[in-house]
């Protein structure tokens, strides 16, 4: 039993024992290691190097994609997620056109990808909005084009947009009064010439899209632009055009001769 016990005590001592003296070069020097740089980090700096000097003509859609994720995702290589956001929708302006629902759905991007890349979306339409008020629509057709593209080209269900104006041809108000499927959004001309008048108006731009991406207009979009333009002028109001947004372009009824 003594002896058991006395084994003990030395089994004891040694566990408290004092540790060894750590050697030189095993001991705390104070400071951290450095921690290695992201593969990444230098690959970010040329690419934004390369907008910096050589503007955004210099990029792929991807790589400018990238430098919006950059700060979205500030601790993860962005390029796969760059090229699968391209993949999915195809370019850079459909990326941002396309609804948030579907942006999340794409792996690794999430909810927080898919809601600042519509901040950004939202704020490109509407500097292009402000931009097409600016001026009087005939002297700045293309910013008003480039406008209704921006804000109706990627749209996934047809809508049908008026486009208020001014005795100045300004743009008072941009409205949606239709929205329906993939190729139908019912419109009524008493509610377009209602609301004319309700703004004080004094002309209207009519414009739709073709979620289809064909921005050839139908038999239907005709003679729905007809009848709106019976019913305005017979309050003295001017239809100036009806628009059709495709995915990749755009028609004019006025210049297709057809209103």
């Amino acid at each position: 039993m003594a002896r058991g016990k006395r084994g003990a005590v030395e089994d004891a001592g040694a566990l408290f024992a004092p540790l060894p003296e750590l050697r030189a070069s095993s001991r705390p020097s104070g400071k951290a290691p450095p921690i290695p740089e992201a593969h990444y980090h230098e690959h970010r700096a040329r690419l934004r190097k390369r907008f910096a000097d050589s503007g955004p003509d210099s990029l792929a859609d991807y790589e400018l994609l990238e430098l919006l994720l950059f700060r979205i995702i500030p601790r993860r290589d962005t390029k796969p997620l760059a090229k699968a956001l391209i993949d999915r929708f195809g370019d850079f302006a459909a990326v941002l056109g396309a609804e948030a629902r579907r942006i999340a759905e794409v792996p690794g991007a999430g909810e927080s990808v898919a809601l600042e890349l519509k901040a950004i979306h939202a704020a490109l339409q509407r500097a292009a909005r402000i931009e097409a008020r600016r001026k009087p629509h005939v002297g700045s057709w293309s910013k008003l084009v480039e406008y209704c593209r921006l804000a109706m080209q990627h749209e996934t269900r047809e809508q049908f947009r008026v486009l208020f104006l001014d005795v100045k041809n300004q743009i008072i108000r941009d409205e949606i009064l239709g929205e329906g499927g993939y190729d139908h959004a019912p419109v009524y001309p008493r509610e377009v010439v209602r609301r004319a008048i309700e703004l004080r108006a004094a002309g209207l731009i009519l414009v739709h899209n073709h979620p289809s991406g064909d921005p050839r207009p139908s038999a239907a979009d005709a003679a729905i632009t007809r009848e709106i333009v019976t019913a305005a002028d017979a309050l003295g109001l001017k239809v100036h055009d009806h628009l059709v947004i495709g995915r990749h372009g755009h028609a004019s009824l006025k210049a297709l001769g057809l209103m």
